[in-house]
């Protein structure tokens, strides 16, 4: 037996870093929910996750299938192909009409890996960098695992749920802050900056010495006005996007980050260090997707249908209040009529109606217990016969 001095050595050892003691990330525990209920032979339609129905493009497909028949997939350099690299820097000269340098992009494992990269090349242990409330609980929780403090500032229906210059300072007279991630279309409001508001918050960034990240994964999706990349604002703004979203590329974990010049190598020697290189079938596979877009851009409209079906049908059941629905696939819904608690609602309503949905205390620890999100990028057929199910379980 060992004396209880070498048992408490033992059970240190044994004992999870602190940086591991982050909170799940809730929506994942709803799918595992939904996955017990159809492994008893129960249908589920899935509105807890931004999962788009439909597969990658086909140009994508094809790409990859093409290099797997020659079989060789070995490393790439760490920043990424260059021909990739070279088409992301095309995409923002097409879409945005904005020349970015390729030397800046780096691809990365999906947009989760360029968080990872992101707050460790910008920012030091103890650092605190503001983010928005509601807001993507990995946010926190990675900035946290990594030694940052997350600073959450809640946002207000009079700004859009937007956050504005004056608030970011405002934040940062109090205690100083080395950095704010915005992201616009948001998760999991939906909701998009203008050019005017984007351009105020980088403004008020930058002469406080504040650096700025922009997460624009949901680029692609925008509804209610184009959306506006950081790049077309600031050098010095540190941009991330993904295949995931528009392209419906999730499984493929491949995404990219615009680099601030002064910040390139370190993120480059990072990612030698961390991952080597992004999965090379999944960067050739994410090049031809941009050869796609025709197809893409069906199935965007293809969400706009299934967001008027949501914002006409659920206000005729009672769920009238939810967030501006600029952009992407989410519609965040006020369900404090029938419940004091969402986790409590999209439990029942999961037992009952078989619809799995997100309760907002995982986006918003000042109110996420009246919200409930609701990702609309499954089929047209499944979003009609939710509400359907929806209005018979509330009736």
């Amino acid at each position: 037996m060992l004396d209880s001095a070498l048992q408490d050595k033992a059970n240190a050892i044994l004992r999870p870093s602190t940086r591991g003691n982050v909170p799940p990330f809730m929506v994942m525990d709803v799918m595992a929910a939904a996955a017990r209920i159809e492994a008893e032979g129960g249908r589920v339609i899935h509105m807890e996750v931004g999962q788009p129905a439909a597969p990658a493009p086909r140009t994508a497909i094809a790409a990859a299938q093409a290099a797997l028949a020659i079989g060789q997939i070995d490393y790439t350099a760490a920043v990424g192909i260059p021909s990739l690299r070279r088409r992301i820097a095309r995409h923002y000269r097409e879409t945005y009409d904005q020349d970015v340098d390729p030397a800046r992009i780096v691809v990365t494992t999906g947009s989760s890996g360029a968080f990872v990269l992101a707050f460790l090349a910008a920012f030091e242990a103890g650092d605190r960098v503001a983010i928005t409330s509601p807001g993507y609980p990995p946010y926190r929780h990675i900035l946290r695992a990594l030694g940052c403090e997350p600073v959450l500032i809640e946002t207000h229906a009079e700004t859009r749920h937007a956050l504005t210059g004056e608030m970011l300072l405002e934040a940062h007279r109090k205690t100083p802050l080395k950095g704010v991630l915005v992201a616009s279309p948001a998760n999991p409001t939906g909701t998009m900056m203008t050019r005017e508001a984007m351009a105020d918050l980088i403004a008020a960034a930058s002469s406080a010495g504040i650096r700025f990240i922009s997460d624009e994964i949901y680029h692609g999706l925008d509804y209610a006005f184009p959306a506006v990349t950081a790049a077309s604002l600031s050098q010095d703004a540190l941009i991330i996007n993904s295949f995931s979203k528009y392209f419906c590329m999730t499984g493929w974990r491949v995404g990219w980050m615009v680099v601030p010049p002064w910040l390139v190598r370190s993120v480059e020697t990072l990612q030698q260090n961390l991952s080597i290189s992004v999965p090379t079938l999944s960067q050739i596979a994410a090049e031809a997707a941009f050869d796609g877009r025709a197809e893409m851009d069906v199935i965007k409209h293809g969400y706009e249908e299934n967001r008027r079906i949501l914002i006409e049908g659920l206000p005729k059941v009672g769920l009238t209040e939810f967030l501006p629905a600029d952009g992407a696939f989410y519609l965040y819904a006020d369900v404090s009529k029938f419940a004091a608690d969402s986790y409590e609602f999209a439990k029942t309503m999961l037992q009952q109606a078989h619809i799995a949905a997100t309760p907002g205390i995982d986006f918003d620890p000042f109110h996420g217990r009246s919200f409930v999100r609701f990702s609309y990028s499954r089929s047209t057929e499944e979003i009609v016969e939710a509400v359907a199910r929806i209005t018979r379980w509330l009736a």
